[in-house]
């Protein structure tokens, strides 16, 4: 990376914040201006956002683009600024008797921090920019953005539309390389939020500290989907296969491994199967599946299957067209379930990230509960059945970051629920109030009375009988 683009990167954050710094205290207007402009920002260019996605990508849907990218984010950006007023409003809190009965006051504030970075992915390149830039905006706060350099054009298009809707000042984008990347989580913004891997997010975190600097990491991790016998097993592989399937499982919260009664293992994966082969007849050419985003990726997940074969996994492609992968550039890849897995595989000792679907098998719903326990705490745990004692028994006996009951990834799709990690998965959270609070400041503010509190507590020297 030159030095230029690092200098650069530093005289903005200065700029930001010298900026912030004066325009204190901003009327509510200006959050609410930006949140606007974001928003028509987003849908002045829908169509022009899912072209590049689809391009950078190799293919992916427009259609798809417009469901997880921009219609989510718009509609997260208009549910933030309904709510700032009632975000912003102080809070009172209450003091120790008999202060109150005196005249003190206490109340907290939640006031921006200043200037909020963001390390964005490429595997929903807009929603997680544009998501977290939401609630920034909303807490009052300037933003520095470094979007994914694996998807270039997408990249590209938001620094152009950044710079077109915003002032630097308000907002700045900065494309490029590993080595933007690194030099940006190193600068000393006042928050900084990253989305992407767990080794990564070590790294960022480790970078962060030399300037003791906040962070929301957004990882992932092995998300696990526990089929009870009580689950309706054709609506679960339906709706498991929704979920793998989007966007080629290159999504965080992508059910990971399915953990399934022994006794109906084939039922589940046949469930699996037929949702599949219904929703993608054919891959090659249906514009509806999304391609890997890179060789690197598709290589990987071919070398993670080759690894469980060799294991002696039992290896299921769902191909319903028959189609000749082999002979095709285009990094797609057809659901590939693995049966019959080990703890040496690949598959189940790092992240999937892909339409690779491992199946384990218990005899008792306790041996998933120890499995999930004993592993990294994931960032989403799903659960299907009708029974509501073992579906309590799972969720209080496990933890993870989020959850969604009978169905997978729905969770993160509530505004008014926080979306985090926790532990390798992530720390911190955005979306609901929760998000709004990680990037402001919850400020105390203590009044005291007139009446001289110090002495009537025998606080001041010299102490005597008030203080006995």
């Amino acid at each position: 990376m030159a030095g230029d683009q690092r200098t650069a990167m530093e005289d903005m954050l200065r700029k930001q914040r010298a900026v912030a710094t004066r325009s204190r205290p901003e009327d509510l207007s200006a959050r609410k201006d930006r949140l606007g402009r974001a928003i028509k920002m987003l849908k002045d260019h829908a169509n022009d956002f899912g072209k590049v996605m689809s391009a950078d990508f190799g293919n992916r849907s427009p259609k798809q683009s417009m469901i997880t990218d921009i219609t989510s984010t718009v509609n997260f950006g208009k549910y933030c600024r309904k709510h700032i007023d009632k975000w912003t409003r102080p809070e009172k809190r209450s003091v120790q008797f008999p202060l109150g009965l005196l005249g003190a006051k206490a109340e907290v504030r939640y006031e921006p921090k200043g200037v909020v970075g963001i390390l964005s992915p490429w595997n929903f390149p807009v929603n997680l920019t544009f998501g977290p830039l939401m609630q920034v905006f909303a807490a009052g706060n300037r933003a520095m953005i470094k979007p994914s350099e694996f998807t270039p054009k997408t990249s590209l298009m938001m620094k152009e539309l950044v710079e077109e809707y915003f002032s630097l000042d308000e907002c700045a984008v900065f494309t490029g390389g590993a080595d933007v990347a690194a030099a940006f989580s190193e600068l000393p913004f006042d928050h900084l939020v990253f989305t992407g891997s767990t080794a990564t997010g070590r790294k960022v975190m480790e970078s962060a500290a030399k300037n003791l600097v906040p962070l929301t990491l957004e990882l992932g991790g092995k998300s696990p989907v526990l089929l009870g016998e009580s689950a309706d097993f054709s609506t679960a592989g339906e709706r498991i296969a929704l979920g793998k399937m989007m966007n080629a499982g290159q999504i965080c919260l992508a059910p990971d491994y399915l953990y399934v009664p022994e006794s109906r293992q084939d039922e589940a994966i046949h469930g699996v199967w037929q949702a599949t082969a219904t929703m993608y007849p054919s891959l090659l050419e249906n514009e509806d599946y999304a391609s890997l985003v890179s060789d690197r990726h598709f290589d990987r997940l071919q070398e993670m299957v080759a690894d469980a074969r060799d294991k002696g996994a039992e290896i299921i492609e769902v191909n319903p067209a028959n189609e000749d992968f082999s002979s095709s550039n285009a990094r797609k890849m057809p659901l590939t379930i693995l049966k019959g897995v080990t703890e040496d595989m690949k598959a189940m000792n790092e992240e999937i990230f892909g339409p690779v679907l491992p199946v384990k098998t218990y005899a008792h719903i306790d041996e998933a509960i120890d499995y999930v326990n004993e592993h990294d705490r994931p960032l989403g745990l799903y659960y299907f059945g009708k029974d509501s004692t073992e579906r309590e028994q799972v969720l209080t006996r496990t933890i993870s970051g989020g959850v969604t009951v009978n169905d997978v990834v729905f969770h993160v799709s509530m505004d008014d629920l926080p979306f985090g990690g926790i532990g390798p998965s992530g720390m911190g959270s955005y979306h609901g109030v929760e998000g709004f609070r990680e990037f402001s400041h919850a400020r105390s503010i203590y009044t005291q009375p007139k009446i001289d509190v110090a002495k009537l507590g025998g606080l001041k020297p010299p102490y005597g009988s008030a203080t006995d």
